[in-house]
């Protein structure tokens, strides 16, 4: 998700509504078939890291050393984690096979939406958000030769992205409090703090756990439990954790102006 007004045609892509129609096609037939997944620049979220690794069946520490980079973002200051694409000039990703998608099933957020691309604008005196969608034109993709026709609201569904929508939306958020509040890249100790938090769950959790680190916060037992299992949860307080201790804000996101109040939020002080 980009996160700017809305999309003109000088960006090269073409805006489009909710209810818009357009033909769209991606399967083994198209002659294009995995081409998408070449020249490899691909970003993940914290919630596609934890789709990916669980697949995977690996914890989220083996999964980034494994099939990801990091680097620091130039605009943000932030640590962005990339897929590693495998070796040789086409530097395809490293899930792709003559067959596709080996981990289509858990494929990251910026794969289902293709070809949409989608901003959000959020109203500082309600909360409350608002999509715009735009379609990608690329040369070697031959997709919109297909003649199926699909709403966007339709493709979106078709492709699961709801709970991808909205822990992106909440990620997002989070770097657009630190762009309020500093330019420039962290200090190595908040840069490791937020990679543990966001992006290495499975260690983040271990912190909790096992070795005190949000000991004064006080956590409710029911809280502590439900992190063992439940990764929507830890996710939940990582953002909480990277929102409090690194960018010194209230981990409840003003619940009177958000559009969709969360009752599963877990930090309650």
């Amino acid at each position: 998700m980009q996160r700017k007004e809305s999309f003109s045609h000088a960006d090269g892509l073409t805006p489009v509504s909710g209810q818009e129609c357009f033909a769209f096609g991606c399967h083994p037939q198209v002659t294009c078939f995995n081409a998408c997944c070449r020249d490899l620049n691909q970003f993940l979220a914290p919630y596609d890291i934890v789709q990916l690794k669980n697949l995977l069946g690996i914890r989220s520490e083996a999964f980034l050393a494994t099939y990801t980079a990091r680097h620091i973002g130039p605009q943000t200051g932030l640590p962005v984690i990339t897929l590693r694409p495998k070796d040789g000039p086409e530097r395809e990703c490293p899930f792709v096979t003559p067959a596709g998608c080996r981990v289509y099933s858990h494929r990251p957020a910026s794969c289902r939406i293709y070809p949409l691309a989608r901003a959000v604008t959020r109203c500082r005196q309600t909360g409350r958000l608002t999509e715009h969608f735009a379609l990608i034109r690329e040369s070697h993709c031959l997709g919109y030769e297909q003649s199926h026709r699909q709403s966007v609201r339709k493709w979106l569904q078709s492709q699961q992205l709801q709970v991808y929508l909205k822990q992106n939306d909440r990620f997002l958020e989070l770097i657009a409090w630190k762009n309020q509040m500093a330019a420039g890249p962290l200090d190595l100790r908040s840069q490791h703090l937020f990679q543990l938090a966001l992006y290495d769950v499975d260690s983040f959790r271990d912190h909790i756990l096992h070795k005190g680190l949000l000991n004064d916060w006080q956590l409710p037992a029911k809280t502590l439990e439900r992190l063992r299992n439940d990764e929507l949860t830890l996710l939940r307080l990582g953002h909480q954790f990277v929102a409090r201790e690194l960018f010194g804000r209230n981990p409840l996101l003003s619940r009177a102006h958000r559009q969709d109040p969360d009752p599963s939020d877990v930090v309650e002080k």
